[in-house]
Parts: C-alpha cells; structure tokens; sequence
C-alpha cells in the first residue's frame, strides 16, 4: 500500500513538476538500452569452423548444446559457452616394427587428417572429453588411438594382401580408425600411407619378382608381334608371286591361243572343200578338249585348297604347342616362386630365434646371390629361347609362302604347256581330218612343214668344212650299165634334184644353193621345152 501510494505521489509530483518528468522518461531510456545491449551481449553467434558448446543448465539430462551454424541467447548465471575449433589437424605416425599375420615385422609411417565432427552426436562427445584441451594433447590421445588400430589392421593382413589389396588395407584402416576416434567425437578426413616396408626385404624382392614378370611378357608381346608381322609379311610376298605367275601364264596362254587361231585359220582355209564334215567334227573334239580340260582344272585346284588347308593345320598345331610350352613354363615358375617364398618364410622364422642367428643369415646372404647372380641369367635365358623361337617360327613361314609360290609357278607353267600341248593336238586333229580323203597327204604336209628345219641343219653340219677336192676309189665295181659306183650316184642323185625343186615348189620352199638351180631350156629340135638341172 505504502508503494501504491508513494507512486501516486510521485504521479501527483511529475503532473506537477515537468522537470521530474523528464527525469523519470530518461531513466526509463537508459535501463531499456541497458537492457538491449545486456541481450545484444548475451547472444552468442557461430562461426562456421567453430562449435558453439552451451553448458550448465541447458535442458534435459545433457551436460552441454552444441551449435554448428546461426546464434543463442546465453542466460546469465544459468548458463555459460566455449567453441571448438573444426580445423583439421594433422598427425604423423611413425610406425616401425608392427607384427603382420605372416609374423613379418613391417613399418607403415603414415600421415592421418583428423578434425572435430559436425555430427550432433559426435560434437556432445567432443564436449565432453574434449572442450578446454589444448590442440597437442588432442592430437596425442588421437595418435594413441590410431596407432593402435593400425597395428591392429596390419596383424591381421598378410604381407601379399598389404602390398596387392592396397583398397582392403586403407578400407580397414578407415573402418577401425574412424570407429576408435568417433568414441572422442573426432572425425576422419583423409589417409596417406607414405610406404610400407619390412626389415627381411621381402617387399622389395616382390616388386623386383613383379617387375621382373612384367618385363618377360613384354618380351614375349614383342616377339608375337614380330612374329606377326614377319608371318603377314611372307603372306603378301606369296600373294605378289602367285599373282605375277598367274599374269605371266595368261600372258603366254593368250599368245598361244593366237598361235593356235592362226593355224586352225591356215588349216581352215586348206579344208574347205570338206568344211561341214570336218566342222562337225571339230565342234565334238573342241567340246570333249574343254570338258577334259576343266576336269583337270577342277582336280589341281581341289589339291591346291587340299595343300593350303593341311600347311594352315599344321601351323595351328605348331602355334598350339608352342602355347601348351609358354603354359608350362609360367607353371614352373609360379611353382618356383611359391617354392622361394615357403623358403624365405621358414628363414625368417628361424631367424627369431637368438641361437639360430647365423644359420639364419647365412642363408639369407645365400638367398640375396641367389637373387642377384641366378635370377638374370633365368631371365636371360629365358630372353634367348623365346627369341629362338620367334626366329624359328618367321623361318617355317617364311619357307611356307616360298613354297606356296613356287607350287604356283609350277602350276601356272604346267596349265600353260598343257594348253600348248592342247592347241598343238588340236591343229593335228583338224589337219587330219581336212585329210580324211587322201590320208597320204597328211604325213606329207608335216614332212614338207619340217624340211626347212631339216636343211638347215644338215646345211649347219657341213657350212663350216672347207673341201679341197674329192677323190672317189671305186673298188674295180661298175654299175648295171658298164658305168661305175660312183658315177650311178651322182646320176641317181643329179636325176633326184628336177623332183625335189619341184616339191620345194610346190610347197613355197627354197632350197639351199647348194642343190643347184632349175632352168628351162629349148631344146635343139625345137618339138618342145624341157627342164634340166644345173647343178
């Protein structure tokens, strides 16, 4: 009652005073900005790479609020706030020594990026256990952690399955690193592994065993391509003689099918008198040649296809073989390799024990020259076979096509003697059957067709002799008439001369000068011309 009253006089006072009025709306105006700034204070913003951690009395059973982005009111007294940074920290581990499954000591020095999670589960647990800790003491209990859980991850991998299966190793890792960390409210931003080795040397000799692997099959890729290209090679040479052969053979049956026209013309021309008969009949023989000849067509060509398809066999087999060969080499030394990698690993546990140190270096000292000296000759030698064999195989082609085109030549030659041998045949049939009346006259044409080859030679016999002079020993003989040996053959012969110009004659031929001439003389009775020969 009493404040009731004292405000009614104090209403009664400013209705009365102006000068309190104006006092009393100044002091309301400055506890109302008092207040705006109290509450502009209060309220706390976000950065974006910071947590905003709210804790005392924040509501329900939680210790603290966590703000990843916009603003709170913080309530005096009631309430007080922290930020966690979300930059990335980066934590070296220098790991040495860590036991794989194959009880081969490795060291995987590492480099792990790890950061506060925007997570609202997350950020409470970093809140909690991380809120006023200094930057090096977080990245300590982070260190801890993964360190273990990467020693972890390696026992349980072999050597092989670290260095080949690098995506199982780094999957593993992230899983048991970020499940372990997650735990303090810490995220995992990235992995690098800078390398993996081992202190028996057993990395190393698997990237050398895999280079040295990736070196033979380049090897042997270069000298199946050499192969290759030698073999498509022969292939063309073959193709470029049977095509010149085949040419060449065309040539030569063109010209003698000229040849062959123009003696059927020749003979055509001298048999005209019987043209209907001797038609039919050439018509018949020309059918039967042709058919006799596509027969024998047919036949060289099914033996050719035959030839192409038994040399194409063998040289899928002889390709087969060399495959099962290149197999079973791989095979031996994939046994080789897993023979060498039983070995080194009963080494290396022999080598654990202190009483079998020397047995154990030794060795591997024996292993290393092993390495070392015997490996590049293998490899070597290896080399020299495989290029052995890329030689062999462009010989074998190489011999393949040359006979191929030898075959063809051969072939082309025969088809083109057969149609010499044919058109001959041909003008020998036609040229008896033009004789079919007068069968004498046929054997007197080719006798007539050959003399001048048979003059000259007997011409080339004698053209070089140089005679003096002939002297003649008759042996006391004459001849039927009293007349001697000698003197009878050169009358028989003088007498022979009139009837062989005259067959020359009539055949267009001229005789050598040695036989003489024929004249026509008139004789002394003037009844009638005679012919003599002057020899």
């Amino acid at each position: 009652m009493s404040s009731l009253f004292t405000l009614f006089a104090l209403q009664a006072d400013v209705g009365t005073n102006p000068a309190v009025m104006v006092g009393l709306v100044g002091a309301i105006g400055l506890l109302f900005l008092f207040f705006i700034v109290f509450v502009v204070k209060q309220y706390k913003r976000c950065p974006s790479n910071q947590v905003l951690v709210l804790y005392g009395k924040v509501g329900g059973n939680r210790a603290a609020q966590c703000i990843h982005g916009g603003g709170k009111f913080v309530v005096p007294l009631l309430q007080d706030y922290a930020f966690l940074s979300l930059e990335p920290m980066v934590i070296d581990i220098p790991l040495q020594g860590a036991l794989s499954l194959n009880n081969i000591r490795v060291a995987v020095p590492a480099t792990f990026t790890v950061g506060i999670s925007t997570d609202p589960v997350l950020m409470n647990s970093a809140a909690e256990r991380l809120l006023y800790l200094p930057e090096n003491k977080i990245q300590e209990q982070a260190q801890d952690i993964i360190l273990g859980q990467l020693r972890l991850v390696i026992a349980t991998l072999t050597i092989e399955e670290i260095n080949k299966d690098r995506e199982k190793f780094m999957t593993l890792i992230n899983t048991n690193v970020t499940e372990e960390i997650n735990k303090i409210g810490l995220t995992l931003i990235n992995v690098n592994i800078r390398d993996i080795t081992d202190e028996s040397g057993y990395i190393e000799a698997i990237g050398k065993r895999a280079a040295a692997e990736a070196i033979n099959r380049a090897r042997v890729e270069v000298a199946q391509q050499e192969r290759n290209g030698a073999t498509g090679q022969a292939i063309a040479d073959r193709e470029k003689t049977i095509g010149v052969a085949r040419e060449a053979a065309t040539a030569v049956q063109g010209q003698k099918d000229a040849e062959q026209q123009q003696r059927v013309a020749v003979a055509a021309f001298e048999a005209t008198a019987v043209t209907g008969e001797v038609e039919s009949r050439r018509n018949a023989q020309i059918a039967t040649a042709q058919r006799e000849a596509e027969t024998v067509a047919a036949k060289k060509q099914a033996e050719q296809t035959q030839r192409i398809q038994v040399a194409k066999a063998e040289s899928t087999a002889v390709q087969g073989e060399n495959t099962s060969q290149a197999e079973i080499a791989r095979s031996n030394a994939t046994l080789a390799q897993v023979r060498a990698e039983a070995m080194q690993q009963a080494k290396v546990a022999a080598a654990r024990a202190e009483e079998e140190i020397l047995k154990a270096e030794r060795e591997r000292e024996l292993a290393r020259l092993g390495k070392e000296q015997l490996a590049p000759q293998e490899i070597e030698k290896k080399r020299i076979e495989i290029d052995a064999e890329a030689v062999a195989e462009r010989s074998r082609r190489e011999a393949k096509g040359s006979a191929d085109a030898m075959l063809a030549r051969y072939q082309a030659e025969a088809a083109g003697t057969l149609q010499v041998l044919e058109a001959k045949a041909e003008g020998y049939r036609r040229l008896v059957a033009a004789c079919a009346e007068n069968p004498q006259i046929a054997p007197t044409l080719l006798l007539i067709e050959q003399m001048p080859k048979l003059v000259a030679e007997q011409v080339k016999a004698i053209q070089n002799l140089k005679i003096d002079k002939i002297t003649v020993w008759e042996g006391g003989r004459t001849g039927a008439h009293g007349s001697g040996a000698t003197a009878d053959f050169l009358s028989s012969l003088i007498g022979s001369l009139p009837a062989v110009h005259e067959l020359a004659h009539q055949a267009g031929i001229e005789l050598p000068a040695v036989l003489g001439k024929v004249r026509e003389e008139a004789p002394e009775s003037g009844a009638g011309k005679g012919k003599s020969a002057k020899a």
